[in-house]
Formats: C-alpha cells, structure tokens, sequence
C-alpha cells in the first residue's frame, strides 16, 4: 500500500466521523421523537374530533373534508388500540415499512391460456394485460396496457381521524398460491392490520376475480369508508388495427345500470358523465377488445370520463371513478368488496356465455358490448346472421368461402321478394306503351294538364291490376337484412386477421394500391390507399345499375338531373366504403354479382307477352279501387278542384284589374 493510498483512506474516515458527529441528534431532538412515540400509543384512546365529517352518502364534497395523509403508520394506527410498550414494537414497524418503500419495484405474473396479467407491487394493481391468443395489425404481442403510462388504478381508504390511504402510493408484497391460480398482494402494518388485492384466474377464462378485504380497520376506519370504498381506474387504448379511423369509430364507453339496460357514451367527441343510478358494470371499449369491470354489487356516484386522442399511438383516453358497496364481516374484523374483470376479445357468443343459465333480472348482457346495429335492427343479427355465420365457421371453412356461402344464402331468403320485385316491374314495363300515349294525349306542364295525366295514368294502373308501390314494399321488407349485414361485418372479431386473395385482413382495408405522400382532393376523400374489394364492387354496381336503368325504363317521365343519379350514388358509394372492412366490400361484390346473375335467369323465364296478355285480359272484369288508389283519386280530383277555383279567383282579379 503505497503512501497516497494510505492518506485516502485516513481522509475519508476523518469525513465519515466528522459527517456523523455533526448529524447527530441533540437533547431536545430526542425528546421531541420520544413525545411523537408517546402520542401514538395514546391514540386510540383520544376521543374522535367534533369536526369528523358526519357520515353521509359518498359525493365528491365529503373529500375535500378528508384530509390526505401520506403516512401509513398514521392510517392504521387509528385501528386498535395500542398497549404498553407497543410503541418500540410500532416504531419497528413504521422503520421496516419506510425500508420497504425503497426497495425496487417487483412484477408477479399470473396467467393461464388466454391472458397473461403482470401485477405490481406497486399499488398492487395490474401492471399489464396481455391476450395470448391475439396480436396486433403489426404482428406484435397485443397489450391492452403495458406500462404506467397506460393505466392506473387506485383504492382510497379513509380512517376515523380522516387521514386518506391512497394505495397507488404504497407497495404490496406478492403472495402467490400454490395451485399457481391467485396471488394475494398484501400491504401490512402488522399481521393483524393489512389490506388483501386477491386476484383469481381460472384456467382457460378471460373473467378473473378480484376481490378487496381490510382486516383490523372495523375500529379505525370513517364511517363512510365501511360502507363505500372509493376506486379510480384509468386507461389510454392502444391502437390495434390498421384502420385508425374505424377504430376511433367502434372505441367508447359502455356501462349498464343495475338490471336496466346497456347504454353507451359518444365515441366521437370527449364526453363526460356523473350517475347517480346504482350502475352494474362499465367496458372500457376497444374496436375488438375490451377492459370491463362488474361489481359484486352496483356501484354508486359513478363518473365516467371519455377522451378522443388524435395523435399518437392511442385512440382514447377513459377514466372512471366510483363507489364501491363495502361487506362488513358479522363474526371477524373484515371489510371487503367484490368485483370481476373481464379482459379480452369482444365477440359475441364469448361475451354472451356470462350469462348462461342465469336470471333475467341477473344477467350482465356484455354482449350488448358488440356493436349490430340500432336496437330495432340488431335482431337480424343476433337470431339470423351470426348463427348461420357460426355454423359455417364451425364446418372449419375459409373466411372468403364463409362470406361466399352466407351472401348466396342471404340473396335465397329474400329471392321471393326480389321476385315479386321485378314481376311488379316488367308489369310496369310492359304497360310503357299504353303510358306514352297518355303522355302524348296530355301534353305541357301545366299544373292541370299534369294533373289530368296523373289522373289517367292511375286509371290505367287500376283497370289492369298494377300498383306502382308493388314494387317497392318488397324491396322494404328485405332492408333490414341489407342493413343488418352492413353492421355486422365490422364488429366480427371473426374477420380480423383473416386473409382472403390479395387481402391480408379482412376485418380492415385492403391496401394493395397504396401511397405515403399527400394528394390533394384524392387523400382528403380517399385516405392513402384504394381498396380493390372496393373498386370491383362499385364497377360491378355501375354495371348493374346501368343495366337495371335501360331494362327496368317504364316510361314514366323522371325529375330533370335525377336519371342519373343512380350512377352518381353507385360512384359516391367507392368514396364512402373505402376504408371500410375488405369483409364488407367483398360481400357487396358477391351481393351485387348475385344480383345480376339472379335479374338475368328471371329475364330469360318470365315472358313479358304473357304479362301483358294478362293485363289486358284485366281491363275486362269489372274493377273495384283499392283503398290506395281510391284515396289518391279522390286528392287528385280536391286538386282539380282548388286548380279552377284558383284559375277563377285569378280571372276575377284580373279582370278587375
């Protein structure tokens, strides 16, 4: 050891001595830590204060009231009383527990099948969620959260002396059991005073209980923390499809009051909603996942709060805050509270399993979750379109056959109507003759002039047995399928990842022309892709309307401009269906292609000359108007009416003038 080592170390020692002399507590900073043990021995048997809040039902004004302590040791401490020479043994306590607050943070993982869950010992919440079975439109591990950044939960507890528990601050110790299914995270002040976060996972199951329990505190807690226990919950949503606009588009918030029915909050703006109403549930909403959290029992004084996030790589921002109802033990000093979480796919028989076998008045209805369309609409889906499409996913077919399959069928369930449809129509058609002729009987656009023509033409219907609304009531009937199909196929979960020809999802766009840069009008309207699924089928709609406009011409003069608006909303549909699902597209594809091939075959079997024969063959028996003809020929001769009184009122004037 040479000499300058030696000189290090004898300064060093010097400092540490010097350093430790001077920090050294003098008499009366003792005295002042021996008053502070001694206050805490005494401080069960201090009466409560006169200015305790009274207990009420919990509201946001009782906490500004609370005061927030960041204390452990203070929390607990108003629990039991202490007896003598408890104060060094508390004294340890609060040091081990300041110890362990320094320590590092610790994860425990706790899975099975379906979903992995990280749990924190900080704050003793869920750190992470990660569902195994599904990845993202990257090909990455699909997190609902991930980090701290991405979720919060928090549970406050408020003693008799208001001091406020807030467990977000605190850290837990991680108990697992043995079966591997549950882990206890404890946060502990003595082993008769801690707080349980029991977290359970079946196997094979997105559903996982968790449960609250506050051991030691009946004594020591508010009044308004034995009964209601205040949770906060926080979580940004991940952008997990390619479709960033869609998915903004199917991300809100959904709840269900207590055996009422499932509501929802805008999806489109910020939104933000108290309830007073005891509330059963609430889903924080992804396109196709979905975070929910069902109490035990409803929950109170809910706040829910939804934000649209624009930027970045999350879509929305949702918190919620609650009441939740307390249990107080009859036969042991034990608070708890109950809950179920559910993390996973929002699919629709998944969802909807919950309630099997359970009462009406019970049930959590989570597959109201799944977006099919308005409440007068979504039968057509959850009784026709998604058993048959379970049923052929179950035969292990492909999704492009699947799709294939159910629009053929759909097109054979309502061929009757279409049928009818188009007789309506050549009956119409083949009376274009007789129809211009009255058009050239009555020529001019002269109000009485048209009103003689319409006159006429009804007339001609009536005799030979046509109704122009014939034709119209078939194409209403089928609406509801049409329109069902139209919501269904964005919100199956089914689709997603599911290739098919060129496209690699068919729950999203199909991208196979694509460009980075901006195009001006073009990406405004279009976004950076053309759909292909998109493209065929607005050239197939063309095509067949087109066709349908030159074949279905009854002769009946039409609004100047509206002859081609067909056309126009055939070409309109490309712009609006664009960056909707490939799924969709292709299905209007199909639907239109069956269409087609369905108008041909009817064209070549029905023979126009016979329809016509039977018409004329109509004009001979005796004919009584229908109610609907009758009516409209009865306004037609009031308007014939008012037109002569207003020509004479008009004559009269004039010729005063």
């Amino acid at each position: 050891m040479d000499k300058n080592t030696i000189i290090g170390l004898l300064l060093i020692t010097a400092i540490i001595i010097g350093f430790t002399l001077y920090n050294r507590p003098n008499s009366e900073q003792i005295e002042a830590e021996q008053r502070r043990l001694d206050s805490i021995a005494q401080v069960d048997t201090t009466p409560v204060p006169a200015d305790l809040p009274p207990t009420t039902s919990p509201d946001s004004s009782s906490e500004a009231v609370l005061k927030q302590g960041s204390n452990l040791t203070d929390f607990f401490s108003a629990g039991q009383p202490l007896q003598a020479g408890v104060s060094d043994s508390l004294a340890l306590v609060a040091d081990s527990l300041q110890t362990a607050t320094s320590v590092a943070e610790e994860t425990v993982v706790l899975e099975n099948e379906k979903i992995q869950l990280v749990l924190s010992t900080l704050g003793g919440s869920i750190k992470s969620v990660r569902l195994k079975e599904h990845l993202r439109y990257t090909g990455d591990s699909l997190y609902l959260f991930e980090n701290d950044d991405e979720s919060r939960f928090n549970l406050d507890l408020f003693n008799r002396n208001s001091v406020r528990l807030s467990t977000e601050q605190e850290r837990f110790t991680p108990i697992r059991s043995a079966d591997g299914k549950s882990v206890v995270m404890r946060l502990q002040s003595s082993p008769e005073q801690y707080i349980d976060f029991v977290y359970t996972l079946p196997a094979d199951e997105y559903m996982m209980d968790f449960d609250v329990r506050v051991v030691g505190m009946r004594n020591g807690l508010h009044p308004e923390s034995l009964t209601n226990l205040r949770m906060k919950w926080e979580q940004k949503v991940r952008q997990q499809e390619k479709g960033r606009q869609f998915e903004e588009r199917f991300s809100r918030i959904h709840y269900k009051y207590d055996r009422q029915d499932v509501e929802k909050m805008s999806e489109s703006r910020n939104d933000r909603k108290e309830f007073s109403e005891p509330m059963k549930w609430f889903a924080f909403k992804d396109q196709y996942f979905t975070s929910v959290v069902v109490g035990e029992k409803p929950f109170s004084n809910t706040i829910l709060t939804s934000e649209v996030l624009k930027e970045g790589n999350y879509t929305k921002s949702y918190k919620a805050e609650v009441w939740v109802p307390g249990e107080m033990s009859a036969d042991s000093d034990l608070i708890s509270a109950g809950f179920k979480y559910y993390f996973g796919p929002v699919h629709y028989n998944t969802l909807k399993a919950y309630d099997k076998d359970v009462s009406n008045g019970a049930r959590l209805e989570l597959q109201e979750i799944v977006y099919l369309g308005y409440r007068w609409l979504s039968w057509v889906n959850k009784w026709l379109v998604i058993p048959v499409f379970n049923f052929f996913l179950s035969l292990g077919w492909g999704m492009g056959l699947i799709i294939l399959i159910l629009t053929l069928m759909v097109k054979l369930i309502i061929s009757p109507l279409t049928y009818k449809s188009f007789i309506s129509s050549a009956k119409m058609r083949v009376l274009r003759p007789q129809i211009q002729e009255i058009e050239k009987k009555y020529p001019g656009k002269e109000q009485d002039v048209m009103m003689k023509r319409q006159q006429a033409t009804m007339e001609l219907y009536n005799k030979v047995g046509v109704s122009p609304m014939s034709g119209c009531l078939p194409m209403l009937i089928q609406m509801p399928v049409l329109l069902a199909l139209f919501f269904f196929f964005p919100s199956a979960i089914e689709l997603r990842q599911q290739g098919f020809l060129w496209a690699d999802d068919l729950s999203t766009y199909d991208s196979l022309i694509s460009w980075s840069g901006n195009i001006p009008i073009i990406t405004r309207f279009l976004g950076n892709h053309i759909s292909i699924f998109c493209l065929l089928m607005t050239v197939v709609n063309v095509i067949y309307t087109k066709y349908n406009m030159t074949s279905m011409d009854t002769g009946q003069q039409t609004l100047p401009g509206m002859k081609h608006m067909p056309i126009f909303m055939s070409v309109f549909m490309f712009f609006f269906l664009n960056n909707y699902p490939a799924g969709l597209n292709y299905y209007y594809f199909l639907s239109t292609l069956f269409t087609i091939a369905h108008t041909f075959l009817m064209k070549q079997f029905i023979n126009e000359d016979k329809i016509l024969a039977q018409l004329e063959e109509n004009k001979k028996k005796p004919k009584k108007k229908s109610g609907f003809m009758a009516r409209l020929a009865e306004a037609q001769k009031m308007q014939e009416k008012q037109a002569r009184e207003q020509a004479k009122a008009n004559a009269k004037r004039n010729y005063r003038g």
